[in-house]
């Protein structure tokens, strides 16, 4: 069986994924022309070729400025029903997503609106489609404390849906340590809590994320390799890592994919996982980031049965369904 047989093939888990990153560009121009708002792009073909980003921040101006056209809770539904949808296909079983309301609520659309929205479309997609899930409320850094606690608070009236907070936006500038207050307080209203950290910030904000923010999981942690302390510290708690090999391409967090970390991380025994972050805008969803990286660097089907492991002890699931997935996915591999 060809490597892109067996990564199609194999049952899968994602836990890096932006739900506002998975605007396609035919969805954006229906949803904006449904409410009657006028985009900078005439046509579908222009606004993909504006998809060339040089850093994080200029990614995050189109990220923003795409996700001023969704205003009413089925625009919501409708983003999140169309990335589940597509991650069907690629036979995706389980995925832990962030959504950010700051993004929203700063222009006026409700908490309620967003997070009904998308927590109807995440029930249909586990009833109809077969795949399970996590919700992830994300802080926006470049935003103040304030702001993050306001959204901590709206976020409270739905702890039965939201599993977890997270932290991303613009990294450069904004440390872990600026938030430390608010996650202190997510944790005491029961909430698992992981971070963006060492993407294009340093090591110290990884440090930080663990130390003062009590992080679970690191989202990218490319930058962990500068510090031979950070790794082993990692390696012995067995961090998870989210990593997004073609984000990173795309953002020149990586000049190839040929240079990407991965491979030096799993030999030092990290929990590294792959992601496709914002997908819409990065060209490629799961599939397509574990055929990148395993091209690139000619990873074999045990390695890539490893990665996707790894995704499902990195999990939020509970113990038992784990442990099925990773017999499901052993069997695969040991038949192809």
């Amino acid at each position: 069986m060809s490597i892109e047989k067996f990564i199609e093939g194999i049952p899968k888990a994602e836990l890096h994924l932006h739900i506002e990153g998975t605007f396609e560009p035919e969805l954006m121009f229906e949803i904006a022309k449904r409410n009657n708002i006028k985009i900078k792009y005439s046509t579908v073909t222009e606004l993909k070729n504006a998809y060339k980003f040089n850093n994080l921040q200029e990614f995050l101006d189109i990220y923003y400025a795409g996700a001023n056209v969704l205003i009413h809770e089925n625009d919501f539904y409708d983003l999140t029903w169309s990335y589940l949808n597509k991650v069907h296909e690629q036979n995706v079983k389980h995925v832990e997503i962030f959504f950010d309301p700051q993004t929203h609520t700063d222009r006026g659309i409700s908490f309620d609106t967003v997070i009904t929205g998308i927590y109807k479309a995440l029930e249909d997609g586990k009833e109809k489609l077969g795949i399970t899930f996590r919700l992830i409320m994300s802080f926006l850094r470049h935003l103040d404390e304030a702001s993050a606690f306001k959204t901590l608070e709206q976020g409270l009236a739905y702890k039965k849906w939201i599993s977890g907070v997270g932290l991303d936006s613009s990294e450069i500038g904004n440390p872990p340590s600026k938030f430390e207050r608010v996650f202190a307080k997510s944790i005491e209203e029961g909430f698992i809590t992981v971070a963006h950290a060492g993407e294009e910030g340093p090591a110290e904000y990884i440090w930080e994320a663990l130390d003062l923010l009590n992080v679970k999981r690191i989202d990218h942690g490319n930058r962990c390799l500068d510090d031979h302390k950070l790794v082993d510290r990692l390696a012995t708690q067995q961090i998870p890592l989210t990593l997004c090999p073609l984000s990173n391409l795309e953002l020149k967090v990586v000049t190839d994919l040929k240079d990407h970390p991965i491979v030096k991380m799993m030999d030092k025994n990290l929990l590294v996982t792959v992601n496709s972050d914002d997908p819409a805008y990065f060209g490629g969803y799961m599939n397509e980031n574990y055929l990148g990286i395993a091209k690139a660097l000619n990873l074999s089907k045990r390695q890539i049965t490893e990665l996707v492991k790894n995704s499902f002890n990195a999990s939020w699931l509970p113990d038992t369904e784990k442990e099925k997935y990773i017999s499901k996915i052993e069997n695969y591999f040991l038949n192809n």
